[in-house]
């Protein structure tokens, strides 16, 4: 999805999507995911040496690396991702569908220029939070790549952030 909904996004493609996409629409992955996941995929990847994610086995992610909005340090965070056809990447501010917004999407809203670890390269982007209609129509190709997120926007009042990383 490049611009305003010109293209499909890149879907997962593995055996058992569907029950993974039923147990992370659930409130126990949710209380859950935001302790174990980080901490595995940051394990991981230092293991392969930025070649593997634990959770992109199921939804491709990146390892993003962000100046903290409030620290100006850097701050790394493994995320989901959905690449998009042109190069692309749209980050989703989920929290698994808990209250506040991730704390990295503030950290983008002050610092848009980052790095994220993709296949094991470091790529620098910019990143771009979406609004209006882009990012209606890139919340319609969300929900089609990975249905759980209607879980987790159902679960808040917030609208959840998304983000387009476009290289720098």
């Amino acid at each position: 999805m490049g611009k305003e909904g010109s293209a499909r996004p890149v879907r997962p493609a593995r055996a058992g999507v569907r029950l993974v996409q039923k147990m992370s629409s659930t409130r126990a992955f949710a209380r859950a995911a935001p302790h174990v996941v980080p901490v595995l995929d940051r394990a991981v990847h230092r293991l392969t040496r930025g070649k593997v994610l634990l959770s992109a086995r199921m939804l491709p992610g990146v390892l993003l690396t962000a100046t903290g909005a409030r620290s100006g340090q850097p701050r790394r965070t493994p995320l989901a991702c959905m690449p998009e056809p042109d190069g692309g990447w749209i980050l989703i501010g989920s929290n698994f569908g808990r209250p506040g917004h991730p704390a990295w999407t503030a950290n983008l809203l002050k610092h848009p220029d980052a790095e994220i670890s993709w296949r094991g390269r470091d790529i620098p982007v910019r990143a771009v939070l979406l609004t209006g209609p882009e990012r209606a129509a890139t919340w319609r190709a969300v929900l089609a790549f990975w249905p759980p997120y209607a879980a987790y926007q159902s679960r808040v009042t917030r609208e959840i952030r998304l983000f387009r990383l476009v290289r720098r």
